[in-house]
């Protein structure tokens, strides 16, 4: 195995595309360390890019968004008050990551991009309408997050790219979110579903909305019929009925021993309910 430790995205992405074998990102390392260990992929080529420049930085966008770092980890998102005053429910989903010890290494783009339908990370971005930066052999180019995963364990980034950062949204006035999960048990587990709302009011009516859900597809989705369900809303019992509705439509699970399609379908909706009461509340400034 090859160790590079680049000082560039622009070097990383150079070894990357130049590579012949399995190439492996290393950042926080709690996906392709444990891996290494349990003989599931040995890479030919680790490339270490914790060492480049502004990768441990979270900073404000001009805008008044957020910048995340490809190596910032769970816990020093965390420890940064405004963003979890901004977007408590990208937050919410982060923290239920592991372990306090696997929160010091983990990362928002290792949990996207090791591709688990269930990444309990990933709903929240996508609700809140995060984008990515995308370095590659060609320069670099911003886009969706919801464009990353492609299937379990797959991505669409082509070889040679990798992510350097991804962006929040300026949180902007009167907006909400709020992210939950189903496990079978009470901590350290994997999502059966996972479930982000994200939406702003004008008074009492909702007039932006997203929703993504997590664990019950081959991707994590977003859902728009399920935000035209509540657009134009005060959230009433109708609008929250016609929500998980959405939400369970949406759904293409699997049977596994966690959980029947039945039952993760029929859960969707429950916590899209659940997560948008929580946002809504959370836009009215009210404690959810």
């Amino acid at each position: 195995m090859n160790y590079h430790s680049p000082s560039s995205f622009e070097e990383a992405s150079a070894i990357a595309a130049q590579a012949g074998g399995t190439t492996r990102f290393l950042a926080g390392g709690t996906d392709v360390l444990v891996q290494l260990r349990a003989d599931i992929v040995t890479p030919d080529d680790l490339i270490d890019i914790k060492h480049i420049p502004g990768v441990r930085e979270i900073v404000r966008t001009e805008d008044g968004g957020w910048r995340i770092g490809v190596a910032v980890a769970g816990a020093e998102m965390s420890e940064c008050a405004d963003l979890c005053a901004d977007w408590p429910g990208v937050i919410e989903g982060m923290d239920l990551i592991g372990s306090t010890q696997v929160q010091g290494r983990a990362t928002l783009v290792g949990n996207l991009c090791n591709g688990s339908p269930a990444a309990d990370s990933v709903p929240g971005m996508i609700a809140a309408g995060c984008t990515v930066t995308i370095q590659g052999p060609d320069g670099s180019r911003e886009v969706a997050v919801e464009t990353i995963p492609t299937g379990p364990g797959k991505t669409a980034l082509a070889k040679g790219e990798l992510i350097t950062a991804v962006t929040i949204p300026a949180r902007g006035e009167n907006g909400g979110d709020a992210y939950l999960r189903f496990i079978p048990r009470t901590e350290m587990d994997i999502a059966v579903v996972g479930c982000a709302v994200n939406l702003r009011l004008d008074g009492d009516t909702i007039t932006e909305a997203r929703v993504s859900l997590g664990a019950v597809a081959p991707v994590a989705l977003l859902v728009e019929e399920a935000a035209k369900a509540i657009i134009g809303t005060t959230l009433d019992d109708a609008a929250l009925d016609a929500l998980a509705a959405a939400a369970s439509a949406a759904c293409n699970p699997i049977d596994d021993k966690r959980g029947t399609i039945e039952f993760r379908t029929h859960v969707a909706g429950v916590l899209a309910k659940r997560a948008a009461k929580i946002a809504y509340a959370r836009a009215k400034g009210e404690s959810a």
